[in-house]
């Protein structure tokens, strides 16, 4: 170019210089870029605007993360953001690396930046050279400081001493990765790795275990608390002849020793080995010294929580007695998940409890208890603690379910109401059932706690509405009233805490739903294998698809106690046909529990093909029972059961009362409000009857299970014609 003449346009220059222009936006979250910066980036040579997804997907992930963090740190500064980046192409492997520098700016308003920069194509240095350890990208340092960001991010969310050695081992320093980590623990007299990342044929070290005066970098570490740093082989051999022969075979070229110290107690030593040579600079030695110091920091907090979770977990497993599997008539199984934060203790029991004395049948009884006391302390555990010694003494004394309550409400009341604690009064809910394998009478009181619930043979599970009181601890003259139902052979019974239910976002309805879900698709068998499910429903991996709606509530402890009666046949009970069935009493004073019983009954017909045959079911039961309170002065007995096989199935409602006097059809008016209960059975159910009873009478009618294709709703219209 000669004097005088024009100086050439800005794109000629960078054109001939191999340099191309971005811009970038994230707010609209765009890149544009010319031809020449296309180009470098993998993409088609000419100038486009893309979205900055598909910039990213062309760079390596850590450089990707490099680049936001040089970003942010430049645009506070107000300096230029300079970094290298490695471009890859579709198969992951690098093609080009490319030198950045821009000059962002940040808009408060938007909270976004916007910069332009260069991009030119750079000779990738080797590794350990002079070259390799020059700021190359124009500002290492801030490439350094953000891969500390983002290594003490990760160190500190690690909970455990596996999810800090998992970090550790993925550690990717700018400039001078190492590929070769152990990290060593003292034990006792002894130092020994507790994590590594080596070849994998060298995945048995030899230096595993050690005695603290071994010559060896680690050990010596530890004893002086001082970083030791080989910046050669031959370094190495000198001054650790004799471990050198078993360090060789591993091909590393340099090494860096640093100790794990918090608070003036050194833990243990980390190693960071090199298969290139590096000679371990000023600013190399305090990288990674902040690393071990922070690593350090992360294996302390979380060897103390691991210690800390093995204490509560030992004391709450030490208070829970150990479920036999030999007990006569009936198989039981039981299990325990704490919760999975806090101090992981709570007020979560359970017990089996031999009762005295026998049963008119000459079998023995026993008695389960489940319950929860408030709160996740050791307060609430000494408390479940003591509770359930009590309530184990007050039923070895014979005492019947509602005294046993009654009993342990005033011992619990005292308890926690004392000038002690007057600030800081609890209560306990608490089902206590009694059962009698020979004949499967289930005899329940409950204090506050959720129902029973029983799995049928063929997978149904139904809630048993039962009789309540106040919670153990608030009135100590409370009244617990007794709820009898039968255990029919090859029903499981169980009894859960409210966890079981609400872990995981639910609250009660959805809760069952969830765990009914997974109880009906699983085989009939041992109540082992019925826990575990229900286990692994609720706190294991399936139950990350199955959140409930109300996501940010608190994680509770997990208890549940199972009785399953065995099959008269068997186990399996083969051969026999299915039945489904239901009890459930409705008093004079609890017109309440008709709702119950309604729901009883649509739970036990909850696969029944036809809703209309359901309706009609339950319409019809809320009529008989109506009877029974309305026109008579006695209590009324509900029987449902679903028998035969899919396909031929019948549903058979009695409803049994002590009055005398016989139902009979009547004729009512157009505007009279009752009389009409035995024309609607006639109309609706496919057979029915009144039975009179030694002691009063009994009402039933049977709906059976439409045939595949059937129309109900045109059968039930011709019956009413």
């Amino acid at each position: 170019m000669r004097t005088g003449e024009p100086l050439p346009a800005v794109g000629d220059v960078l054109t001939a210089l191999a340099t191309g222009l971005w811009h970038w936006d994230t707010a609209a979250g765009l890149v544009t870029v010319d031809a020449e910066a296309a180009r470098l980036l993998g993409l088609p040579a000419r100038r486009a605007s893309v979205h900055q997804t598909q910039i990213r997907a062309r760079l390596h992930p850590v450089d990707w993360n490099e680049i936001t963090g040089v970003i942010r740190l430049a645009a506070t500064e107000g300096t230029v953001a300079e970094v290298r980046v490695r471009v890859m192409d579709e198969q992951g492997r690098v093609v080009r690396v490319v030198r950045s520098r821009s000059k962002p700016t940040f808009d408060p308003e938007e909270r976004a930046y916007r910069l332009i920069g260069t991009l030119q194509e750079v000779t990738e240095p080797t590794p350990g050279t002079p070259a390799g350890r020059s700021a190359v990208t124009g500002d290492w340092r801030r490439s350094r400081e953000a891969f500390l960001l983002d290594a003490g991010r990760a160190l500190a969310e690690a909970r455990s001493t596996e999810e800090v050695l998992r970090v550790a081992a993925g550690l990717s320093m700018p400039g001078f990765s190492p590929d070769g980590l152990a990290v060593f623990k003292v034990q006792g007299d002894e130092l020994r790795i507790i994590g590594h990342r080596t070849e994998p044929e060298h995945g048995d070290s030899p230096f595993a275990r050690m005695g603290l005066e071994t010559d060896y970098p680690a050990a010596e570490v530890v004893r002086t608390g001082r970083a030791v740093y080989l910046s050669s082989p031959e370094e190495y051999a000198t001054r650790y002849p004799v471990v050198w022969p078993l360090a060789e075979r591993y091909g590393r070229r340099s090494w860096a020793f640093l100790p794990l110290t918090v608070a003036g107690r050194t833990l243990g030593a980390w190693m960071a080995a090199f298969s290139y040579p590096v000679v371990f600079t000023p600013d190399e030695r305090s990288v990674l010294t902040t690393v071990a110091r922070m690593m350090a920091q992360a294996l302390s907090r979380a060897s103390a929580d691991e210690t800390q979770r093995e204490l509560t977990d030992g004391l709450q497993r030490s208070m829970l007695p150990a479920v036999g599997p030999e007990i006569p008539g009936v198989r039981i199984a039981a299990r325990y998940v704490p919760t999975g934060g806090g101090l992981q203790v709570g007020g979560d029991w359970y017990d089996v409890i031999p009762l005295p004395g026998g049963t008119p049948s000459g079998g023995d009884r026993l008695a389960l208890v489940i319950g929860d006391v408030q709160g996740h302390d050791v307060r609430a555990a000494g408390l479940m603690g003591q509770l359930r010694i009590a309530l184990r003494a007050y039923a070895s004394e014979g005492h019947r379910p509602d005294a046993v309550l009654s009993r342990a409400s005033r011992f619990f009341h005292g308890l926690t109401q004392s000038a002690e604690h007057s600030g800081d009064p609890r209560f306990a809910t608490c089902l206590y059932v009694e059962v009698d394998p020979a004949t499967g009478t289930v005899e329940s009181a409950r204090a506050g706690h959720l129902d029973p619930a029983v799995r049928m043979t063929d997978g149904t599970v139904l809630v048993r509405a039962t009789a309540g009181g106040l919670p153990l601890g608030i009135d100590p003259d409370s009244d617990y009233p007794t709820t009898r139902l039968t255990l029919e052979p090859g029903e499981t019974l169980m009894l859960i805490t409210d966890g079981v239910l609400e872990t995981g976002g639910h609250d009660l309805e959805s809760g069952w739903r969830r765990l009914s879900a997974v109880l009906e698709k699983l085989p009939v068998g041992d109540p082992e294998e019925l826990a575990d499910a229900m286990i692994q429903a609720v706190s294991g991996p399936p139950s990350h698809h199955t959140t409930g709606p109300l996501a940010d509530r608190r994680e509770d402890d997990l208890a549940l106690l199972l009785l399953r009666r065995p099959d008269r046949d068997g186990d399996g009970g083969a051969g026999r046909p299915p039945v489904r069935r239901t009890i459930i009493t409705v008093a004079q004073a609890e017109p309440e529990r008709i709702g119950a019983a309604r729901r009883h009954l649509r739970a036990l017909l909850h696969d029944w093909p036809s809703e209309d045959q359901k309706d009609s079911a339950v319409l019809l039961l809320s009529e008989t029972l109506t009877n029974v309170l309305v026109h008579t002065d006695a209590d009324a007995l509900v029987v449902a059961e679903v028998t035969g096989d899919p396909g031929e199935r019948r549903i058979r409602v009695e409803v049994t009362d002590s009055g005398e006097e016989l139902p009979h059809k009547r004729r009512p008016g157009e505007m009279a409000s009752s009389g009409r209960g035995l024309m609607l059975i006639e109309m609706l159910a496919d057979e029915w009857g009144v039975a009179p009873r030694g002691d009063g009478k009994s009402i039933w009618f049977d709906l059976y299970e439409p045939s595949p294709g059937a129309s109900v709703t045109a059968d039930s219209a011709d019956s009413a014609a």
